[in-house]
C-alpha cells in the first residue's frame, strides 16, 4: 500500500510498554478463561459477548515488556502504518456517512502489549485484534501481524490493513445500530441460529472492509500490485473452516461464528468491487 502522502490518525492511544501484563498462573481457571482460549482462534468477534471482567481472570504473573525499554524501529514503523490506515478509514467513512445525512463518529484505536483493559473487559494479545462497542475502540497488539504472516500465511501490508478495516467495519455496524439488533436477536434463538447471526455480522464487516478499500483506492490510489491478493488471502486464512481444521483436524459448520474461507473472500470482494453499502446486506440473502 502506498501511504507516502497519507496522514496519521489523531485517534490512536499508544499503551505499548506501559506495564502491560500477560494474564495467567496462580489462579483457578474459570469458564471465562476457557472461553477466551477458544475465542483466541478468531479475531473480530464482539468482545462484549466473550470477554470477562478482571475478577474472572487469573492474577497477572509475567511482565510482557520492561517499562522504558526501547522499541524496535520496525515496530514503531508498523505503529505509524496502522495509524495511517485508521486515518484512511476515517477519510472514507466520513463522506459515506455524510452522503447519507449522518455524521461519522471516528473510532479510537488502542495499541498495547500483552494485555490491556477495555470497557468490554480484559483483552489479551492471543485473542487477536478486537472492537469494543462499549467504548468505540479497536484494540491491537502489533505482534498479531507477525502471526498473521507466519501462522495464517497472510503476510503483507494490505493483509494488515484488511484486519484493521474489518474491525472498523464493526464500528460502522455499531453506529448504524446493526450490532445491537443482532445481539438482541441472538438471545431469542437457538445456539445454531445465534451462530449464524454472528456469521452474517462478521461477513458484513468483511464486506465493509472491502467498501473501504474500494473508496480508498478510487480517491487516493493507495493500492499497489498484489494488494488485493493479500487482502483476499487474509480473508481466506481466517475462515472458520480453515481455523478449525488447523486446530482440530476437521470443521463443524454449525459452530461457525465468522464464516468459511470462501464466504469471507466472497463478501470482502463484494464490497471491494461495488464500493456500496447496499452490497453488504448479509442479513437478507438466503445463501452466504
Amino acid at each position: 500500500m502506498d501511504f507516502r502522502n497519507g496522514r496519521e490518525s489523531s485517534n490512536v492511544e499508544d499503551r505499548r510498554g506501559q506495564g502491560g501484563r500477560r494474564l495467567g498462573g496462580g489462579g483457578k481457571i474459570g469458564i471465562g478463561t476457557i472461553v477466551l482460549a477458544l475465542i483466541a482462534m478468531y479475531f473480530g468477534i464482539d468482545p462484549s459477548v466473550v470477554l470477562n471482567t478482571s475478577e474472572m481472570m487469573a492474577p497477572p504473573a509475567v511482565e510482557s515488556t520492561q517499562p522504558g525499554q526501547p522499541r524496535p524501529a520496525a515496530e514503531d514503523e508498523m505503529a505509524r502504518f496502522v495509524s495511517m490506515v485508521l486515518a484512511d478509514t476515517e477519510d472514507t467513512w466520513g463522506p459515506i456517512f455524510k452522503s447519507g445525512g449522518a455524521q461519522y463518529q471516528e473510532p479510537g484505536m488502542v495499541l498495547y502489549t500483552g494485555a490491556t483493559r477495555s470497557a468490554c473487559g480484559v483483552g489479551q494479545a492471543q485473542m487477536g485484534p478486537f472492537y469494543c462497542p462499549a467504548d468505540g475502540k479497536v484494540y491491537l497488539d502489533l505482534s498479531f501481524f507477525d502471526e498473521l504472516g507466519s501462522r495464517f500465511g497472510a503476510p503483507g501490508d494490505f493483509a494488515q490493513a484488511y484486519v484493521i478495516a474489518h474491525e472498523v467495519g464493526h464500528h460502522v455496524q455499531n453506529l448504524l445500530g446493526i450490532s445491537d439488533k443482532v445481539q438482541q436477536a441472538r438471545q431469542r434463538v437457538s445456539e445454531r441460529e445465534a451462530n449464524l447471526l454472528s456469521v452474517r455480522l462478521e461477513l458484513q464487516a468483511d464486506c465493509l472492509a472491502g467498501v473501504w478499500a474500494h473508496h480508498a483506492h478510487r480517491s487516493r490510489q493507495v493500492l499497489e500490485a498484489g494488494d488485493v491478493e493479500e487482502g483476499l488471502a487474509a480473508a481466506s486464512a481466517v475462515g472458520d473452516d480453515r481455523m478449525q481444521k488447523q486446530a482440530q483436524g476437521y470443521a463443524v459448520p454449525d459452530s461457525f461464528t465468522h464464516g468459511s474461507a470462501a464466504q469471507r473472500v466472497r463478501w470482502f470482494r463484494n464490497g471491494l468491487e461495488s464500493g456500496a453499502l447496499r452490497s453488504c446486506d448479509t442479513f437478507s440473502v438466503a445463501a452466504l
